[in-house]
């Protein structure tokens, strides 16, 4: 499919089917950890980038089958870029609810939300995860590379306003880069700005994948956790980690999942795999994790040749290697 990917394991959503509103990048921001690469212009309009009606037909396609929409737990709307940008998202929000009862999620970097469009389309959602990198206009700035028509102050504003109006769960998203929104003032900022939000939980992140520009550095595991710490202790609100304790793991083995791949073709398997691959880096051990391949080893056998044929990269980032 062109525009549905997964079900991918997500450790915040549970198992995710992805739906990608475009085919190529289109945001208003430029974030240096961005693991969907660099963008060439900032877009701040919204438009029609791609046909709702073609999105719309592979959710059809999807929920036709029984036995794949049980392997779903939620359907999460994100895009290569900002999918607040497309003017069919609210129409392609409601179609999910009309024909499936799971909970529809939507990733968004939260620079839309002063729009009473934007807020009205989301609302319907069961579930909103925005972003808010820093609350310092320089932090702001060197993080997220904002286009000129994207104001910080605005963008607080926004996010402020829909937590008081949005009715489903709000899980706010802060991504830290390692010396460039990390420091004493900016963790300062971001908890004086979010004070007045209604959040329902935060996730705290950090450069986990492969990122646009390699100076873009994670936080060191205990920084993070003792962040974590604080935010909680401050604001009140339960705050997650990208990590979780080793005796979590099993629970990210759904055998839904390992149940579905053994009715696909090894060639189906394949694309799928080369279409999560289109909208975000992972390794051997997430890929493994979503399709149960057999292993790791497996899953690199499988790949080489896509490798050797420049079809895919191999890219080692923080000791781990990286398939995109």
């Amino acid at each position: 499919m062109k525009y549905i990917f997964g079900p991918v394991n997500s450790r915040r959503l549970g198992r995710s089917l992805g739906i990608d509103l475009f085919a190529y990048k289109i945001c208003n921001l430029n974030c240096i950890y961005c693991e969907v690469g660099t963008a060439s212009t900032s877009v701040g309009q919204r438009a029609y980038y791609t046909s709702p009606q073609a999105i719309i037909e592979e959710i059809d396609v999807f929920c036709a089958d029984p036995g794949r929409l049980d392997t779903v737990d939620v359907f999460t709307v994100t895009a290569k870029g900002e999918p607040t940008l497309h003017s069919g998202l609210g129409q392609i929000i409601r179609h999910l609810k009309r024909v499936t009862d799971k909970p529809v999620a939507v990733l968004t970097n939260g620079t839309t939300l002063m729009h009473s469009d934007v807020r009205q389309e989301l609302a319907v959602a069961d579930i909103v995860i925005p972003s808010l990198d820093a609350a310092l206009a320089e932090s702001f700035l060197k993080v997220d590379r904002p286009g000129a028509d994207v104001d910080l102050e605005k963008v607080i504003e926004g996010l402020t306003f829909f937590s008081h109006t949005f009715r489903g769960k709000l899980w706010l998203e802060i991504l830290l880069v390692q010396d460039f929104n990390d420091s004493s003032r900016d963790i300062e900022a971001l908890i004086s700005a979010v004070r007045c939000m209604r959040l329902d939980r935060i996730q705290l992140n950090t450069v986990v994948r492969p990122p646009a520009e390699h100076f873009a550095r994670p936080l060191e595991r205990e920084r993070l956790v003792e962040l974590a710490d604080y935010l909680h202790e401050n604001l009140g609100v339960p705050v997650d980690l990208p990590f979780a304790p080793a005796e979590e793991a099993p629970r990210m083995q759904p055998p839904a999942i390992l149940e579905t791949n053994r009715a696909l073709s090894l060639d189906e398997v394949l694309e799928e795999i080369l279409q999560m691959l289109k909208r975000r880096p992972c390794t051997a051990v997430d890929i493994d994790r979503t399709f149960q391949l057999g292993g790791p080893d497996k899953v690199e056998q499988l790949l080489e040749p896509f490798v050797n044929s420049g079809v895919l990269q191999r890219q080692n980032h923080e000791n781990t290697c990286y398939y995109q």
